[in-house]
């Protein structure tokens, strides 16, 4: 790894978090499917995170960060907050700035869906197109940071972020049975990481990828993070080049094995999702259950899947 320190939230910063932000954020449901009935012969338990604000769970790590800024600050920054995102952390950012009363200014890369762009504006958030991918909307965003004096809230790397994102599994430690896997889908890894340092010692958390962009697959193997050429239909929301510090120190800690899927498989996981429960995912939010169904054979007495994202229209989706 990396001679430079990398900080890693602990579970006492994951049990604060979730106090700070516990009147904003959702509490969102689980609910328990029957062996069989998404194609695979074990039970299955689905975290329903696209039920959150904004549409998935990128609220969490954002109103952490913005809160403990705002206390640092004991106030409102005057140059208000930036962010660079694929879409749903923008759109996290935008909504938690909004509730904050301060500006926020979202860089993304110029592929991202106006299905996530236009919540962002809706929001009232100042949108910069960035041409390229996440890496270039993040530099863009950085800079802008530097020279405005905003401040910048970490899409995945950050401890902020990555505590608020671990609220996620303080929430199933509450919901399903210790033992049971839990199966959580993986861009630069900041859900990942919260989870998995939430549930350490009582629950198995697995990053599942897609094969189109294994940033976090790379950085394990390679024992530190580095790049990777990303493309495919969850470029959006996990399409990040190169894994964060933060995700794979954990995942090297934990001895973690990723799963990776091919973009089929999570169309096929979105159509099952709703041709099944009636429940309409993004690709980057059917990912973890994608794992499951290319890879039911690491799961034999049944898991948990994190829907964790439903920012798609309908009928892209699903073919409705």
């Amino acid at each position: 790894m990396n001679a430079q320190p990398v900080a890693i939230p602990s579970l006492n910063d994951i049990a604060s978090a979730a106090r700070r932000i516990r009147t904003v954020v959702r509490r969102t449901p689980v609910i328990q499917v029957a062996a069989g009935e998404l194609d695979v012969p074990i039970p299955v338990i689905l975290k329903l995170e696209f039920l959150q604000h904004t549409g998935s769970f990128k609220v969490r790590g954002a109103s952490n960060a913005l809160a403990l800024l705002r206390a640092a600050e004991r106030g409102a920054p005057t140059a208000g907050v930036c962010c660079a995102s694929g879409g749903n952390h923008g759109a996290a950012v935008a909504w938690a700035a909004r509730e904050a009363g301060l500006p926020a200014t979202v860089f993304v890369p110029d592929f991202s869906p106006r299905t996530k762009t236009d919540v962002i504006e809706s929001l009232g958030a100042r949108l910069r197109r960035v041409e390229g991918f996440y890496a270039d909307a993040l530099a863009a965003s950085q800079d802008h940071a530097r020279h405005e004096g905003a401040f910048h809230i970490d899409a995945y790397d950050d401890p902020q972020t990555v505590a608020g994102q671990g609220t996620l599994g303080l929430e199933l430690a509450e919901q399903v049975p210790e033992g049971q896997p839990v199966l959580v889908g993986c861009g630069g890894g900041g859900l990942y990481a919260g989870v998995a340092l939430a549930l350490d010692g009582r629950n198995r958390v697995t990053a599942a990828e897609p094969s189109s962009a294994p940033s976090l697959t790379a950085a394990l193997e390679a024992g530190e993070p580095v790049d990777v050429e990303v493309g495919g239909i969850a470029l959006d929301s996990l399409g990040a080049r190169r894994a964060g510090r933060i995700a794979t120190a954990v995942g090297l800690s934990l001895g973690m094995k990723t799963l990776t899927v091919a973009d089929e498989d999570i169309a096929a996981a979105r159509a099952l999702l709703w041709q099944r429960l009636r429940i309409v995912a993004e690709p980057g939010g059917a990912t973890a259950l994608a794992a499951l169904l290319a890879h039911p054979e690491h799961f034999p007495d049944g898991a948990t899947v994190v829907v964790s994202g439903a920012n798609t229209a309908p009928s892209s989706s699903i073919g409705c």
